[in-house]
């Protein structure tokens, strides 16, 4: 048995980035880009006004201006002004030539009759609310680096720059194994001595959450025969297993064995923390195997902890294992030294409170809880106010 900081940098040592592949931009919302991004274009492409207003060359001594054009966003025709013309100009229309400001129209009185404007304000000066070309980025730019994660405003960062392709870490496939013979599919009915299968559907959301966009599911029942068909069969399909239930020490417990049967290499197996002792990593080749417990809060904690932070890697990112942040500690709390601790716990204001309903396979708390706190294997007192890692869920 090891202890949670053992098996992270076991699991560190095994990690390697999933391979680079080209993907549209509108299906690119959480991959990781696998090379550094160029802009093709200057953002903007051309001079355009920031208000809707009047464009004119700004003089701080002239007061009116005689306007001769209209200029709408989208307009890509060539129009020019003279000294003391103005142009009415909205938005994101370009700039004409010979002008150089903006005035907002709030600030000017216009004669429709004279086609007259006059400013008689103080707040402007000469290049005011005109977007100057390449103000963002010249082309060329170096936009986003190897490494980042594409979230919505960098595709709009992306799709600026007119890039409708790019390069970023494939996402594994990924087939997880529900096992127990008690297990019902939620909507069925129950028999005494039955339950419904939380696990498959939380392990889902869980992988949803992650990023994972192919995900197949198996549900097994307690037969060593029918395990070993499951787990061959996983590993022919996917880059990553992922089992939960049937990896303790039981009668009836055979997934270790069936999974020393298909040739997974074990990492290690058990560690110093709870929930989730009796957790598996393996490895077949590339392939990534997690054997999880079957109590709900333990594949949770386990998922969240060791198995994410893998997949996040395999998918490009970096610095998985870092906690969201830290935070004091709202009360003391109790716990048995020698094994560290996940806690489900909420984030409140400035502190963070270890929630009522510990039990590994109690749920409840879940519907309040926003986090797990992690609390240090070796002590058995962690007082008020200590701060303590949180990942948010």
């Amino acid at each position: 048995m090891i202890s949670v900081e053992e098996a992270r940098k076991i699991l560190s040592a095994h990690f390697k980035v999933g391979i680079p592949t080209s993907i549209e931009l509108r299906k690119s919302l959480g991959s990781v880009v696998a090379e550094d991004v160029y802009a093709l274009i200057p953002v903007p492409s051309f001079d355009n006004s920031a208000m809707d207003g009047y464009a004119m060359k700004f003089d701080e001594k002239e007061s009116e201006w005689k306007v001769t054009l209209l200029v709408r966003a989208g307009d890509t025709s060539e129009t020019s002004l003279e000294p003391g013309e103005a142009a009415r100009i909205f938005t994101g229309a370009k700039i004409p030539r010979g002008a150089d400001t903006v005035i907002p129209q709030e600030l000017v009185s216009y004669d429709p009759e004279t086609k007259i404007l006059k400013y008689q304000h103080e707040k402007i000066t000469t290049g005011s609310n005109v977007r100057l070309t390449g103000s963002q980025c010249q082309k060329g730019d170096l936009i986003l680096s190897q490494g980042t994660r594409i979230t919505p405003g960098v595709v709009g960062l992306l799709a600026s720059v007119g890039l409708s392709q790019l390069t970023v870490y494939s996402r594994p496939s990924v087939g997880y194994i529900i096992t127990g013979d008690e297990l019902q599919q939620v909507g069925a009915t129950l028999r005494e001595g039955e339950i419904y299968n939380s696990n498959g559907p939380m392990l889902e959301a869980l992988l949803q959450q992650t990023g994972i966009k192919k995900i197949t599911p198996y549900h097994v029942p307690d037969d060593k025969e029918q395990l070993q068909r499951a787990i061959d069969m996983a590993l022919e399909e996917h880059e990553v297993l992922i089992l939960s239930g049937g990896i303790s020490v039981g009668d009836y417990d055979f997934v270790k064995e069936c999974l020393e049967s298909a040739g997974v290499v074990e990492l290690f197996y058990k560690l110093k923390q709870r929930p989730g002792k009796p957790f598996f990593a393996g490895k077949k080749g590339e392939q990534w195997i997690f054997a999880l417990p079957g109590n709900p809060a333990s594949v949770l904690s386990c998922y969240n902890q060791l198995v994410k932070p893998c997949l996040k890697h395999l998918m490009g990112e970096q610095e998985v294992w870092k906690p969201d942040l830290y935070l004091p500690l709202k009360k003391d709390h109790n716990k048995k030294p020698g094994f560290t601790f996940f806690v489900k716990g909420r984030v409140s204001g400035r502190e963070v409170e270890v929630l009522q309903g510990q039990q590994s396979f109690n749920l409840q708390a879940f519907n309040v809880a926003n986090c797990l706190v992690e609390l240090e294997e070796e002590k058995d007192l962690i007082p008020a106010g200590t701060l303590v890692p949180v990942y948010y869920l």
